[in-house]
């Protein structure tokens, strides 16, 4: 997909370090109908637990609770039917594996599609909410680290509908396997997406 859009004015959040996690995975947490993730490098990121109480311990993780995996998230976001999609270029991180696996509800809900090309950062959030950017869906990346520990990262996110058309266009292109005609890695593509089902 070769394009350049026509300059128009939008109204876009900015947004950088510790505001990826309040922005983006925040907006990801709250969905309702779907969370689709582009990223080149996907990693188990552990979110803050609001159902958290003070002196009683919500999670199996030592420190009593006050965080949890997204994929705990993504696990109770697919028991109420959300589409759940991640596009992303290199392998999932061990521990990301380990989680789906061990969760047979995620495991066939959260829908995962590799593609070696794919180095752009996209979250949409219920068609309605766009983050594009410099971060990848990794603790470090999204804000989810220690200010010491986060990467630099920066990007936009909002409500903008040509931009959430445009994102989800070039998501959904790849995802289908368009690109994959014609692509010059095919060869050593352990998948290619054209081969998938729809």
């Amino acid at each position: 997909m070769d394009f350049v859009d026509p300059a128009r004015a939008f109204t876009l959040e900015l947004v950088g370090g510790r505001g990826h996690y309040e922005r983006v995975v925040r907006a990801a947490m709250e969905a309702r109908r779907s969370v689709w993730i582009a990223t080149a490098n996907l990693k188990e990121l552990m979110v803050e637990d609001h159902r958290a109480v003070p002196g009683r311990r919500r999670t199996a993780r030592a420190g009593g609770g006050r965080y949890r995996s997204i994929l705990e998230v993504f696990d109770e976001l697919a028991g109420r039917g959300v589409e759940l999609r991640i596009l992303h270029a290199g392998p999932p991180s061990r521990a990301f594996r380990a989680a789906v696996k061990n969760s047979g509800r995620l495991g066939k809900a959260l829908a995962l599609r590799a593609c070696p090309r794919v180095h752009f950062k996209a979250v949409i959030v219920d068609g309605a909410f766009v983050y594009v950017g410099s971060a990848n869906w990794t603790g470090a990346g999204l804000g989810a680290k220690g200010s010491g520990r986060r990467n630099f990262e920066l990007g936009f996110a909002g409500a903008d509908d040509a931009l959430l058309d445009r994102t989800q266009e070039m998501l959904d292109h790849i995802w289908r396997g368009a690109a994959c005609r014609g692509c010059k890695l095919r060869e050593i593509c352990p998948a290619p997406l054209d081969g998938l089902p729809p």
